[in-house]
């Protein structure tokens, strides 16, 4: 059944798919591009709150773990355009998507209600897929360098931000978790270029405009339409449905940057989407095992 959290969350997928062609044609380092991207979309939020007044400060409680999720999804985009920009976007892409694998964990361990069998059924397919999508030999020969090392902290950060996430949004509305994490994430990701002598301009008009989408619509659109959906549907469902973003990707690096889909890549993506199709799947694919009753004795 087609319900609004799950249309947001399909706007919201195909929002941030372009993400990865935009970082990698390389107009600004990873780190500023970062930066940009958190203070363009905050920029366009501020006003909006300020002129509605609906920006409301929360318990401390409430806004510690507010301004966390955005420092925690600030490293994450920051971590992962660095990622990309040393290794490929095919490895940093799959690194960061294994972030429904530490989602699931942590919900496991912290978070209710549990996830549910098909949730890991489905995980384990969808990982299969998606190394089905970037080849099994290259998958094996991961390099173990700063790429990949920032690939995989990209996973884990964004997994932590989906946790809580989760929880905050229970407490406030959207646009006020989105601007408040947004100011945390700007201030945190600007300091840290500061401090390590990143441009903050110099950048051609093409660069200005690749950092307003980046900031409009990879971030701004896409997250307050995702954060409806985590709103709305269990952590483990949002997180792994964003896998199917790296489809969307592929297909666009290939009318974009004129990259070669192979049969494999789609086969690897259809057997993606049906792991993450399975997790949508209510009635347990399989039963829960029931000892059986001891009969009495005779």
């Amino acid at each position: 059944m087609i319900t609004k959290p799950r249309i947001a969350l399909i706007i919201g997928i195909i929002c941030i798919s372009i993400f990865p062609i935009l970082v990698k044609l390389n107009y600004t380092p990873g780190l500023i591009s970062a930066f940009y991207r958190m203070a363009i979309a905050l920029g366009i939020i501020l006003p909006y709150i300020l002129c509605t007044k609906s920006l409301k400060i929360p318990e401390r409680s409430t806004l510690i773990l507010t301004l966390l999720s955005g420092v925690c999804f600030g490293s994450d985009v920051a971590v992962w355009n660095i990622a990309i920009q040393e290794s490929t976007a095919t490895q940093a892409s799959f690194l960061t998507n294994l972030s429904p694998v530490w989602v699931g964990i942590g919900t496991f361990l912290f978070l209710r209600p549990k996830p549910s069998v098909n949730f890991w059924i489905g995980t384990l397919i969808a990982l299969l897929g998606m190394i089905t999508l970037v080849g099994f030999k290259f998958f094996a020969r991961l390099t173990f360098d700063i790429g990949f090392s920032f690939g995989l902290l990209s996973g884990v950060f964004y997994a932590i931000y989906i946790l809580i996430s989760k929880n905050v949004l229970a407490k406030m509305t959207i646009v006020n978790f989105m601007a408040l994490s947004l100011i945390s994430s700007t201030l945190f990701l600007g300091i840290l270029s500061f401090a390590l002598g990143e441009p903050f301009n110099g950048f051609s008009n093409t660069g200005w405009f690749v950092l307003f989408i980046q900031g409009s619509v990879c971030q701004l659109l896409a997250w307050l339409s995702i954060s409806y959906a985590t709103q709305h549907m269990r952590a483990t469902r949002v997180s792994l449905s964003l896998l199917a973003q790296a489809i969307l990707a592929t297909i666009l690096a290939w009318a974009l940057l004129d990259e070669i889909i192979t049969l494999q890549m789609i086969l690897g993506g259809i057997i993606l989407l049906f792991g993450i199709r399975l997790t949508f799947y209510d009635k347990p694919l399989v039963e829960p095992f029931k000892p059986k009753a001891k009969l009495p004795p005779l």
